[in-house]
């Protein structure tokens, strides 16, 4: 796929080098994720068919649109005295504070190059992740919502009156769940493995008070392939999404559901990101004049996220 001649790039890529400062040598969640999707974003042309921008830090006071304040201080605070563990599986480095910040403004940038008419649609490569985290806890190796902070700076800043998350990470992401959970405005669906951390993302969780009927819960077993989420993508999600009528869709894109993830036990291929992406593109076009925003989540298979990455940014290029 080639961009036209004078044709302005339709698609951006938003950044910030600071991720690097959040690393623990070992831990799957670590900088060669984003390392590794840059390499592969570099072979051919591709880069020359987006723009490239670099993301700023959020503010404490726009982080805390979504997060406790007392939690934004708490955070900055431990920093200080890292590193260490949080909840058993989740660690905090001497600037994860500031690459938590960093990986936020990566969202909102993406939004930001949306909302101002730069582009149509972005890839923002958020790390650490963000789903995960909940108004006021870390987990998950999360420490800032990242879409949900993207959300409501849509809703608040640009005063769009309907926001759809879609989250295909294979880990349920329980900390947009509930964030949103009684909100009627956003639209949280979520396709992952079950039985799997974190253990929630049952069928019957639909929402609580106004917010009932706005989170939808797809919860698939190991092995699951292609075509089973191809499936639940066409009868069940699209449908909802038409339904909704979004003004802006939003992206958890965790690719840990490719087959040789190490922490999942899904069986997708890297091409199927691509074909949900345009899938999604289409509703986008429909409802949301074409505005669509991917945040990074999971996948720690080096080779295959940055491959599926790839195929998505090739989409979102289109």
């Amino acid at each position: 796929m080639k961009v036209q001649a004078g044709t302005a790039p339709k698609a951006c890529i938003v950044a910030s080098g600071l991720h690097a400062k959040h690393d623990l040598g070992g831990h799957p969640e670590n900088k060669r994720r984003i390392n590794s999707i840059w390499d592969a974003l570099r072979v051919g042309e591709l880069l020359s068919q987006v723009k490239v921008l670099e993301a700023q830090p959020l503010r404490s006071d726009e982080l805390t649109l979504v997060h406790d304040p007392l939690y934004v201080r708490w955070l900055q605070e431990l920093a200080q005295t890292a590193p260490q563990m949080i909840g058993g599986d989740t660690y905090i480095a001497k600037d994860t504070y500031e690459a938590a910040a960093w990986s936020a403004g990566c969202a909102v940038g993406g939004l930001e190059a949306i909302m101002d008419g730069e582009v149509r649609r972005a890839f923002a490569l958020c790390r650490p992740p963000g789903h995960h985290a909940f108004r006021d806890r870390a987990m998950g190796f999360c420490f800032f919502n990242n879409v949900a902070i993207a959300a409501r700076v849509a809703q608040v800043r640009f005063s769009l009156a309907k926001v759809a998350i879609i989250d295909w990470d294979v880990h349920h992401g329980n900390g947009t769940q509930a964030i949103f959970y009684d909100d009627p405005s956003v639209l949280f669906v979520s396709l992952h493995q079950h039985p799997a951390y974190p253990g929630t993302g049952l069928a019957h969780e639909t929402g609580a008070g106004a917010g009932q009927g706005f989170t939808l819960n797809i919860p698939l077993p190991s092995g699951s392939t292609d075509s089973d989420y191809l499936a639940n993508m066409l009868e069940i999600v699209l449908p909802k999404l038409d339904a909704f009528r979004p003004e802006l869709i939003l992206v958890s894109a965790g690719q840990d559901a490719l087959a040789e993830d190490p922490l999942a036990g899904m069986e997708l291929t890297p091409q199927v990101y691509a074909v949900m992406t345009r899938e999604l593109m289409r509703v986008a076009d429909c409802h949301a004049e074409g505005r669509m925003l991917m945040c990074l989540e999971g996948g720690y298979h080096l080779a295959q996220q940055a491959q599926a990455v790839r195929a998505i940014i090739e989409a979102l290029a289109e």
